[in-house]
């Protein structure tokens, strides 16, 4: 195999991450998530979908019934990003709570998840209606710690949401594994129904600003913004600009605000942060060390109001992550050999980096590859091969598209339906 030219290993890439957060009050998936998903935006071409969920419905039956089954949002969300070249690459659920990852399927081979955690916060520790979900990984070599909360609510337990910040943040430990503290973690995505609300001004004040979008002064008085200013620690958490109409609390299936007895006061309870690593300053005569090129750039902060299901509205944050690749060829290789045909079965080749660490478990699979391609002629590419690490958990290597003839690939099954045959 030819080597491969250094000036390809350090060329920067710019990857589009799409992240979602949304309270969904039990409901089930609406008919149509496009929106959500900005998947007729045509300026965007998104290579990973970071998705947040809070209060799921949990209770016994449907939890009895996700254990047997995927839940419904993990489905329609699969449904719907599968056609698209989308995988999930990693999930994890704490009651309400959930935590997806997608990703097209060429970066498969540079994402290593390396843990998936829940803390629960609910009663006094135990519960776990209320605390956060984690997914560790390394994207193509660099450390992301993402996470998923859901806080503590009402006006009067700020300090209660803030100390629930906290805790999360400190037990993410990695005991007996060479993963470094979160807080040297390249980067950290931290979202969801965080419910921090508006101080000292008045219901009738609050929504008026709204009405007449003029949000500078709720701003001042939004209880994040305002720990921001005092938490060196927080501080770090950068955020958009919240240019958007609070998204908490609506009456369900409309866009008006609470008109129930109680009325509670509209805030921006549902929040998208993230935090790059601090760099180390260089002493003064100490020649500087070209760090590795790792940058975020905010590129939207939104809500949709489109949605009516729950009393929150969705809010979605799109990234342009820049890095430049500490990782710059899989750990397998892998190559069929020739098209399988009627005379012959389909022959893999496979090389593998020195470093790679095999196991009798390890295993690879044939995929179909799912393209839009509406009015375009159907292509030769058709099929992936995965190669799956136990050791790693995660695909460490995957083919290039390749066609396989259909009728000695595929065989007819009891119920005459086509079956692969490997």
């Amino acid at each position: 195999m030819a080597a491969m030219n250094p000036q390809t290993e350090l060329r920067v890439r710019t990857l589009s991450i799409h992240v979602v957060t949304w309270n969904v009050a039990s409901a089930a998936p609406p008919p149509d998530l496009s929106d959500l998903l900005q998947l007729n935006n045509l300026n965007l071409n998104l290579d990973v979908y970071v998705i947040g969920l809070q209060e799921m419905n949990c209770g016994i039956m449907s939890l009895l019934s996700d254990t047997a089954f995927e839940d419904p949002w993990s489905g329609f969300f699969m449904d719907v990003l599968s056609p698209l070249s989308f995988v999930k690459v990693s999930s994890v659920r704490m009651q309400g709570l959930l935590l997806l990852i997608f990703a097209k399927y060429q970066h498969l081979p540079f994402i290593q998840i390396l843990s998936t955690k829940s803390t629960p916060t609910g009663l006094f520790g135990y519960w776990g209606n209320k605390g956060g979900v984690n997914i560790f990984l390394k994207f193509y070599g660099y450390y992301v710690s993402i996470i998923n909360c859901h806080l503590p609510p009402h006006m009067a337990n700020n300090d209660q949401r803030l100390e629930h910040f906290d805790r999360i943040l400190e037990m993410q430990n990695f005991e007996a594994r060479d993963i470094p503290n979160i807080l040297d973690h390249d980067l950290i995505l931290w979202f969801g129904d965080m419910n921090f609300r508006i101080e000292d001004f008045g219901l009738h004040f609050v929504r008026e600003s709204i009405k007449n979008q003029c949000y500078s002064d709720l701003w001042e008085k939004d209880q994040l913004s305002i720990a921001k200013r005092h938490d060196p620690l927080l501080r770090e958490f950068q955020e958009g600009p919240l240019l958007f109409p609070p998204t908490y609390k609506f009456d369900k299936n409309s866009n008006n605000y609470d008109t129930s007895e109680k009325k509670r006061k509209p805030a921006w309870t549902d929040r998208i942060l993230w935090r790059l690593k601090r760099q180390p300053q260089a002493a003064v005569h100490t020649p500087t060390l070209s760090a590795p090129h790792f940058t975020l750039f905010p590129r939207s902060y939104v809500s949709h109001m489109l949605y009516s299901i729950s009393d929150h509205k969705p809010v979605t944050s799109t990234f342009d992550l820049e890095l430049k690749p500490l990782v710059s060829a899989p750990l397998i290789t892998l190559l069929p050999e020739s098209l399988c045909t009627e005379e012959s079965d389909l022959l893999i080749s496979y090389s593998l980096t020195a470093d790679f660490l095999s196991s009798p478990w390890d295993w690879i699979g044939l995929y179909k590859v799912y393209i839009d391609v509406s009015d375009i002629p159907e292509t030769e590419d058709q099929f992936l091969l995965f190669y799956y690490s136990n050791n790693l958990h995660s695909v460490v290597g995957i083919s290039k598209p390749f066609k396989i003839q259909p009728r000695s690939f595929l065989a007819e099954g009891p119920l005459d339906e086509a079956q692969p045959q490997i």
